[in-house]
């Protein structure tokens, strides 16, 4: 039976990786998407959710749009335009027929989860905005996730600052309260940004997207896109993120416990992960801490190649 998920996503060209290798796995079921505002403005990351699901053949899957900015703070500063002006590495995908769900997020994910006849794992893979109102607003059906894979934060340098991996540097207040102080029992997989940085796909395996057929194609067109300025390999963050839940055998996890600082100094944003789970209080995560990068990698490849034969 095909494990029940959702995805909430800001896409995103990783996102957009993240999406298609979902709906190319017959070991997910995908229940729905929501949308947070992040690597492009909410509007777009909606509309680009939809039409990444449309290009895989799944414009049936309801998207429902959530929190357009951060909590409490703007982040101090803007993204550097990494996925370009419409999110998708200068590609434009038709979006599907049918409307948005017009439920907020938070709302969308609450009423999915409590509806489900057996457990949803959630995906979040852009700031943590939506995951935060879920849990404050429904902790009850929160808990019945069957687990939470978050794709952010560092053990390490960040990617914003020297302190600070994008998602969580967007919106800290909200990853403080999903990985610091949730306030719900959720097991959680972090899969932070030393391993999804080093994760991703050389000039071999963009061609053979981008020979896989037209899906291949656009998304090689994507990721070339996000390329530039990134030296020889190409990062596919968020869809490390799906991988650790469909292959945990290629990756190597500890536990750990997660302090999120959402103080305004210079370390705002910053993922304090003390690998020794005995120390300290609040929740212990699971923490991917390495992988095995071309088992990733084929893995990946694999599963994205083959959705042009079935769409």
């Amino acid at each position: 039976m095909a494990r029940a998920v959702m995805i909430d996503c800001d896409p995103g060209i990783d996102d957009m990786m993240a999406l298609l290798t979902i709906c190319a796995s017959p070991e997910l079921d995908l229940r729905g998407v929501t949308s947070v505002g992040g690597n492009v403005g909410i509007e777009l990351t909606t509309r680009n959710a939809r039409a990444v699901l449309g290009l895989a053949g799944r414009g049936d899957v309801p998207v429902a749009a959530g929190a357009a900015r951060s909590l409490v703070r703007r982040p101090a500063g803007e993204k550097d335009g990494a996925h370009g002006d419409g999110g998708l590495g200068g590609i434009v995908l038709p979006e599907p027929p049918g409307a948005v769900d017009a439920r907020p997020a938070a709302e969308f994910l609450a009423a999915t989860v409590a509806a489900a006849s057996d457990p949803v794992t959630l995906f979040a893979v852009g700031p943590l905005t939506n995951v935060a109102l879920f849990y404050a607003l429904h902790p009850q059906v929160a808990a019945r996730l069957e687990r939470l894979v978050v794709m952010g934060g560092s053990i390490g340098a960040g990617n914003m600052t020297p302190a600070a991996e994008f998602n969580v540097w967007f919106d800290p207040e909200a990853a403080h309260r999903v990985l610091t102080d949730p306030g719900v029992s959720v097991p959680t997989t972090l899969v932070p940004l030393d391993v999804t940085r080093r994760t991703g796909l050389v000039d071999a395996d963009l061609a053979v997207l981008a020979e896989s057929g037209r899906i291949g194609a656009l998304t090689a067109r994507a990721l070339g896109g996000y390329r530039h300025g990134l030296g020889a390999v190409t990062p596919v963050h968020d869809a490390v993120a799906v991988l650790a839940l469909l292959h945990p055998e290629l990756m190597t996890t500890r536990p750990a416990r997660i302090h999120v600082d959402a103080g305004y100094g210079p370390s705002r944003g910053n993922t304090v992960v003390d690998l020794d789970p005995d120390a300290g209080d609040g929740p212990v995560v699971e923490v991917v801490v390495d992988a095995d990068v071309r088992g990733v990698v084929g893995a990946l490849l694999d599963r994205v190649t083959r959705l042009d034969q079935r769409v």
